[in-house]
């Protein structure tokens, strides 16, 4: 019968079905087209499940269902491979911090790109408002404007305190893949959101100012029966797969807007003359979108 994916432990998988969950494995080999890949399954997949007659209370997945889109990233465990993060997503929501630990843009950006293959929309919840001084707020107001103004969804949160009504309706009838690094309030959101979910929360280490890992494995939670967050273990780097350069502005949406208007049709918007995108830095194109997209792209050049 048909089922879903809902946690994911790397050997053996929880399946929703008919409104129970079933502990199911894997039968057998599956590809996603033809990429390597650490995992073939992954939370949000639908599958076939059959009764493993062998064993009782266990099935067996025979079947992965076509996906609508998904989301990899690069492992860091077994190299030239890739990792499933999540199938079947209707938004990504990254949270942020400005401290505590401190989210760096290019993190943000790179969740970003690997949502933007899919056209995924996406949402930046920035956390731990209660900390953060006039100065960083600032900060926040720069960022929300550069991050609003191409098409995304930011706003301001303070977890511990609760989750304003607009920012929980941002998850209603959604299907919400959450991620953020460790110590940014993703177990807190849930905790507020669903406090059956019972997410085990630690503090951010002083002696490095980085999150204690809390979530082990990737797993879905209900809001109701229209809406689901999928949780996954914190990212520390988040390293993008198969985007070739030149390819890479497309997943900039203020960049892809001047899509084949260069002098030159393979432009890298570096240093060629006739560059559109670099006249748009500072109007419609921010100049901390632009560092950031060269230095996904040097940092794609060296990977090769």
């Amino acid at each position: 019968m048909r089922a879903l994916v809902i946690k994911s432990t790397g050997l053996w998988y929880e399946v929703m079905a008919n409104q129970k969950r079933l502990v199911a494995r894997l039968r057998g080999k599956f590809k996603l087209d033809d990429k390597k890949l650490t995992n073939p399954l992954a939370v949000g997949d639908w599958v076939e499940v059959t009764p493993n007659e062998q064993v009782n209370n266990e099935w067996v997945i025979t079947k992965i269902y076509d996906r609508d889109n998904y989301v990899v990233r690069t492992s860091t465990r077994k190299k030239g491979h890739d990792h499933l993060i999540a199938s079947n997503i209707d938004q990504g929501v990254l949270i942020v911090t400005l401290k505590r630990p401190r989210t760096s843009m290019g993190f943000v950006d790179r969740f970003l790109i690997a949502l933007e293959s899919f056209r995924i929309p996406g949402v930046i919840l920035f956390n731990k408002e209660d900390i953060y001084s006039t100065k960083e707020l600032n900060k926040f107001d720069e960022l929300k404007g550069v991050y609003q103004k191409i098409g995304y969804t930011v706003a301001l949160c303070h977890f511990e305190e609760g989750v304003s009504e607009n920012v929980r309706s941002l998850f209603e009838n959604k299907t919400s893949l959450l991620s953020g690094h460790s110590g940014a309030g993703k177990s807190t959101l849930i905790n507020q959101l669903i406090p059956e979910a019972s997410q085990e929360v630690n503090e951010v280490s002083d002696f490095a100012n980085k999150g204690v890992h809390t979530t082990t494995f990737a797993e879905l939670f209900y809001l109701d029966d229209k809406s689901a967050i999928i949780d996954t273990p914190g990212i520390k780097e988040l390293g993008l797969s198969d985007i070739e350069e030149d390819e890479l502005s497309h997943y900039f949406p203020e960049m892809r807007n001047y899509l084949g208007q260069c002098k030159f049709h393979n432009c890298l918007h570096t240093n060629e003359p006739g560059c559109v995108v670099r006249d748009a830095i500072g109007k419609d194109i921010s100049e901390l979108r632009y560092q950031s997209y060269l230095s996904i792209l040097k940092n794609q050049d060296e990977r090769k």
